[in-house]
């Protein structure tokens, strides 16, 4: 069996949502800025009335026996470095191969340790573990040595919803009913919005543990936009509320910075983050500087399923926690259902954002009251929902 081709098709649809789709967004680290903090949310284009245009963009590998592996949502420039960059070093190999694959990827692209070059060799590491697990006819979880347990606590991440205190009420409580006990916030206020921005961030969250009552954890997300004496200013004041973790606090280049913050929780509150690092190699050197509790590098951009899997061992050897960021549900899920409870305790689920990348999905995985089991279908149950998908193309960079 060899790699006979490897496309990038995007595919186009239509989401039907009543209202806005995006209510609120993050805060970001451009925000010290002026015209950047005045920017509103993301939008999705409209297709009518209640509805949105839907545009997602896969990586199907194929084999010259007819199997395929796929990956994604990923984005434009991804689909550019693979088509001119890998998809040449791919043709006419063994899929199966996915260490040697992974390893010429790396090393072709020296430049590219971080950042698009990486989250390409991501998506197409993913794609080759859906391809392998298709080949046998098992879902990868099989191939990786789980599953290790029946089901996998969720916890709701509620990126893109409301921050107004009434409504973010609301739709807490509503995520403690559907049976998750945990659940992901992310504040607008950072150290240049002064006192009424730490005082509107310490409102929500204590708006969140009204609404939750004390047996539902609470997490707040910085997204890399605090730094060390704002973070400790507010665990200070969130310590009543008793949130979980505190995320990204600060920017991902600034291990002492984290380190810091670490060695300076006295609460009981977690530090959690590396999202926005990638491969064993960035990810040990948090570890070695002690710099948080719970690791969250993205298996869509640290180096997929091959690299997540050095990433694991070095945190078993290190006693931390590794939960994936959720830019990939799926892929998440087969990986953390062959850790060890102790390691891979929780998944994330990002409410809205897991609508658009499931979308093209016939087989997208949802938490039944709070949970996540085992995956049943060959790979990483990839196969794409032909009822939705309205128009295709093929990108092509020549």
């Amino acid at each position: 069996m060899k790699i006979a081709a490897v496309r990038c098709v995007e595919y186009s649809g239509t989401l039907d949502h009543p209202g806005a789709f995006w209510e609120e967004r993050l805060i970001r680290p451009v925000d010290i800025y002026p015209q950047f903090q005045a920017e509103g949310p993301w939008f999705l284009p409209r297709a009518g009335s209640g509805s949105y245009r839907m545009t997602s963009v896969f990586v199907h590998i194929e084999t010259d026996v007819g199997v395929t592996g796929t990956a994604g949502p990923i984005t434009r420039e991804q689909a550019h470095v693979i088509e001119t960059g890998f998809a040449p070093l791919l043709m006419s190999q063994d899929p199966l191969a996915t260490e040697y694959l992974w390893d010429v990827m790396y090393r072709h692209a020296v430049h590219g340790r971080k950042g698009v070059e990486m989250l390409a060799i991501s998506a197409l590491d993913c794609a080759l573990w859906d391809l392998k697990g298709r080949h046998l006819g098992v879902p990868v979880y099989v191939l990786l040595g789980g599953p290790t347990r029946d089901s996998i606590p969720a916890y709701a991440s509620a990126l893109g919803y409301s921050l107004e205190l009434d409504r973010a009420r609301e739709r807490a409580a509503e995520i403690a009913g559907q049976g998750f006990t945990a659940t992901k916030w992310f504040p607008r206020h950072g150290p240049t919005d002064g006192k009424a921005g730490m005082a509107a961030n310490v409102a929500l969250v204590a708006a969140l543990r009204e609404a939750v009552g004390p047996d539902v954890d609470i997490m707040v997300d910085a997204w890399m936009s605090w730094d060390v004496p704002y973070t400790l200013q507010m665990v200070d004041r969130l310590a009543e509320y008793a949130p979980r973790w505190i995320e990204e606090p600060v920017l991902p280049d600034k291990p002492q910075s984290y380190a810091e913050i670490t060695r300076r929780m006295r609460t009981g509150i977690l530090v959690s983050g590396a999202e926005h690092e990638y491969t064993r190699w960035g990810i040990h050197q948090l570890m070695a500087a002690g710099a948080m509790h719970i690791y969250q590098p993205d298996t869509y951009w640290a180096g997929g399923i091959s690299e997540m899997l050095k990433i694991a061992a070095l945190a078993s050897a290190y006693d931390v926690q590794l939960i994936p960021h959720g830019h990939s549900v799926p892929a998440n899920t087969h990986f953390s259902f062959a850790q060890p409870v102790t390691l891979t305790p929780m998944v994330e689920y990002l409410l809205k954002w897991n609508v658009i990348h499931q979308w093209f999905l016939a087989h997208p995985v949802h938490p039944v009251d709070g949970k996540v089991t085992p995956p049943t279908e060959p790979g990483l149950g990839m196969d794409l929902d032909v009822n939705k998908i309205e128009s295709k193309r093929e990108l092509t960079f020549a």
